[in-house]
């Protein structure tokens, strides 16, 4: 999975999304993640609920708050997740978007 370079692995996320195992808070976070439905500040300014001014990263990293940059690519957060896997005992390579971290 790691070296073959196959989209049918993306077109499945559905089925991995609502699996009948997966529990519901869970596959709903998936399902936002993959869909960029989270509040994050930029989609709250984009919504007219937050000031266009105020939609930088709350870590204080000077970029824009999007769920691409919570979860990927923050300076901050990137070194909170490596934390998290490590204490959990999960080795892996950091994606470079959200759907690739999903899979």
């Amino acid at each position: 999975m790691l070296t073959i370079c196959d989209n049918s692995i993306v077109d499945e996320t559905p089925t991995l999304v609502w699996h009948k195992h997966v529990s519901l808070k869970v596959s709903i976070l998936a399902w936002r993640l993959l869909r960029n439905r989270f509040p994050t500040k930029s989609n709250l300014a984009v919504r007219g609920i937050m000031v266009q001014d105020a939609h930088l990263c709350v870590s204080g990293c000077g970029e824009v708050e999007t769920t691409q940059h919570l979860f990927v690519s923050c300076p901050i957060f990137r070194d909170l997740w490596q934390h998290v896997r490590a204490w959990i005992g999960v080795n892996g390579a950091d994606p470079f978007d959200t759907a690739d971290h999903f899979v």
